[in-house]
């Protein structure tokens, strides 16, 4: 029986979406839940995740030692790389309504 919810380095698909904006794990992974009307799984974890639906999780990557933004929010499904996607877009719209400002994915990304 495989977890109800893997890792970013586990997932089979991920599509990324990139943050130009200082901000902590923390508060991505609070704001990705409202805007998802979703919530934190594993929060005092090292792997916490946000469910965007039943087959589809989202998980935040910050950068290393205190470097700069941007931050990356790994879209990830076992499904297939549809349901990455289709999750990844639709959570990108929703962070713009908020008023995050997202980078474009480039051609060579999923």
């Amino acid at each position: 029986m495989r977890p109800e919810f893997g890792d970013a380095a586990d997932a089979t698909f991920v599509v990324t979406i990139v943050v130009d904006m200082p901000i902590t794990k923390l508060h991505a992974l609070d704001v990705i839940a409202f805007v998802a009307d979703s919530a934190i799984r594993d929060a005092r974890t090292a792997s916490p995740r946000v469910p965007l639906s039943p087959d589809a999780w989202a998980e935040v990557q910050i950068p290393r030692f205190a470097d700069p933004p941007p931050i990356a929010i790994d879209v990830c499904s076992d499904a297939s790389i549809d349901v990455a996607r289709a999750a990844a877009d639709r959570l990108e719209e929703a962070l713009v309504q908020v008023g995050w400002t997202v980078r474009a994915r480039r051609s060579d990304e999923i």
